[in-house]
């Protein structure tokens, strides 16, 4: 009960101080577990993204450095979150979000691994990619535009345009013995470029001139 009642005051405040702008929700499976690779940022992102993914059994992975911060904890306890340490390989977490995953789950994870102060994307690292051949499940990419600074244009009575879009599935080449770790970055690469493909020009960042954004952009 409390975790929809959260998510319709997140919706609920998304709705009457911002504009959403929603494209193909509908690439997001109605079940089974599945990877939700976002770009980041803002702290907004995973609201976002929970408040409009109608699914029971969605969360994501949070850092646990925000378990000092006043009304967060309850807020990752509500929705199931899973803390890791982003400083270092954090076993645990990865085993619970597999488990998550396997059990027909939905997580967010933002590859970067924290947020762009720039606003472009910045070099991701590989645990989305790596999740998604352990759980044996998809990575619907997903393209954030406009939260940064929301929060702020919100306070001053000036709506933020936000656009969230998501792409179609995609299902990784599997990860073998030879060349893995060759393998995971290019699934890394191909989950960044696949959101990169989808956001404006000046939020590609490091990813703007990559060989296979180019071929993605060609084909659109």
């Amino acid at each position: 009960m409390q975790r929809r009642t959260l998510r319709t005051i997140v919706r609920f405040l998304f709705r009457h101080l911002s504009r959403i702008h929603v494209i193909d929700m509908d690439h997001v499976p109605r079940s089974g577990g599945c990877i939700l690779a976002v770009n980041h940022l803002s702290r907004l992102d995973p609201a976002l993204v929970f408040a409009l993914v109608d699914r029971d059994q969605v969360t994501a992975l949070v850092a646990e450095k925000y378990q000092k911060y006043p009304f967060f904890p309850w807020v990752v306890l509500t929705v199931g979150g899973i803390w890791i340490n982003r400083g270092e390989a954090d076993l645990r977490a990865l085993r619970l979000a597999r488990d998550l995953l396997r059990s027909g789950g939905v997580l967010g994870i933002a590859p970067e691994g924290t947020r762009s102060h720039t606003g472009g994307l910045i070099h991701a690292k590989t645990g989305a990619a790596y999740l998604a051949d352990k759980a044996g499940v998809p990575v619907i990419p997903v393209a954030i535009s406009g939260t940064e600074g929301a929060v702020w244009r919100a306070l001053c009575l000036r709506r933020p345009r936000i656009t969230i879009q998501f792409g179609e599935a995609l299902y990784l080449p599997t990860l073998g013995r030879e060349e893995r770790e060759a393998t995971l970055q290019r699934n890394t690469d191909e989950i960044m470029c696949r959101i990169a493909a989808m956001l404006p020009e000046k939020y590609r960042g490091v990813y703007a001139d990559h060989p296979r954004l180019l071929e993605l952009r060609y084909k659109s």
